[in-house]
């Protein structure tokens, strides 16, 4: 029996362009002998939609105007009950499916940093990857330098702003300790959103000001010279390290356009050219990162390899692209998993730990309480 699986994309995040194109590439992969597949949109105000998969996207080949059709949408809700959770046509309220499970391929704000996997466990819907948790500490890089820290992972040397801060103090006290150039960050936003390069007091304040635009809370990061590497990771319990990719930036650092825009603003190394320890020692600290951040399903891990041959943690993102220059099923594919099957087995993964947290849920309330 075919399960109805639900593909999110879309939202109101400064990533809904990468969205589309990650969900091109999913409904291109779907296996669809195992599943219905039904395409939910949101839009930029965040209404949900159900697309046609025919002429759902507008500019679909051009990353930078590709954009929702909104010939080809009609209006949904889903409405929970006991059992089952209704995708329903708001005009009529006309039954369209019962969701088995979802694919949130909503990267960035109300998408990945645990909103859409609080509602869906709401719902009693089992969503592919992280949990709430997982999502919320992925998702906020302060909150995850912290805990990596407390694991001894290796993180660069940072400060913390907010709109209160004495921007002055703060980056004499940054240039202090850690000379320029320096980057800076909203904390909760993916894809290099809001992150500027500064190489002095005088641009560090601007930079940190613009990137309050987009978060209440601002990292100001030193800047670490080594070469950028990423591992993908699989799994709940029992985790699939890949083969490690290298991104080789042609710019001063790895950009939104880069990474989803303009193919040719990065180069990318797959696999990377390390050696066995390298490969053993990379794969060891971007599992131990997912599991110090409460991971699970998937993520991409992002570190550096110093001269000296020391790794930094840079970041985690539990809902890494699905593009066609995206490195995590690039990576997963070269590891011996095929893209169709990578989905296959995040579904499997979402369903599995949705089983046992309603196990665990029976447990606290009594099996005839849910």
């Amino acid at each position: 029996m075919k399960l109805n699986l639900g593909l999110l994309f879309g939202g109101r995040s400064g990533e809904h362009e990468v969205s589309l194109q990650s969900a091109k590439s999913i409904a291109g992969a779907v296996d669809r002998n195992k599943y219905n597949l039904f395409l939910i949109a949101l839009d930029k105000q965040g209404d949900w939609y159900l697309a046609n998969e025919y002429d759902y996207l507008l500019n679909e080949d051009d990353p930078a105007k590709i954009a929702l059709n909104p010939k080809s949408l009609k209006q949904v809700a889903i409405i929970p009950s006991q059992g089952s959770n209704e995708l329903v046509f708001r005009k009529n309220c006309k039954t369209i499916c019962s969701l088995d499970v979802v694919f949130p391929i909503i990267h960035g704000t109300f998408g990945e940093d645990g909103s859409l996997q609080g509602f869906m466990s709401m719902m009693n819907i089992p969503c592919v990857g992280a949990d709430i948790l997982g999502s919320a500490v992925g998702m906020d890089k302060i909150v995850a330098k912290q805990l990596l820290e407390h694991e001894c992972i290796r993180v660069a040397k940072y400060l913390v702003a907010d709109k209160d801060s004495d921007l002055k103090a703060l980056a004499k006290n940054a240039e202090e300790r850690f000379g320029f150039p320096l980057f800076v960050k909203p904390s909760c936003s993916g894809s290099s959103v809001g992150v500027y390069k500064a190489e002095d007091p005088e641009v560090l304040i601007i930079s940190i000001k613009k990137a309050l635009a987009f978060d209440r809370r601002v990292l100001i990061e030193e800047a670490i010279k080594g070469r950028e590497l990423e591992c993908a990771i699989l799994g709940n319990i029992q985790l699939k390290a890949s083969v490690p990719g290298e991104i080789i930036p042609q710019n001063d650092f790895y950009s939104y356009e880069a990474k989803y825009i303009n193919g040719e603003a990065a180069k990318l190394e797959l696999p990377a050219k390390l050696n066995e320890e390298e490969v053993e020692r990379i794969q060891k600290t971007a599992v131990a990162a997912y599991r110090a951040l409460s991971c699970s399903g998937m993520a991409r891990v992002d570190m550096f390899l110093t001269a000296e041959g020391e790794l930094v943690m840079n970041e985690i993102n539990t809902l890494p692209g699905f593009t066609k220059i995206s490195m995590y099923p690039k990576m997963m594919e070269l590891s011996g998993v095929s893209f169709q099957d990578l989905i296959n087995r995040l579904v499997e993964l979402a369903i599995a730990r949705h089983r046992e947290q309603y196990v665990f849920l029976e447990n606290v309330l009594g099996s005839s309480s849910y």
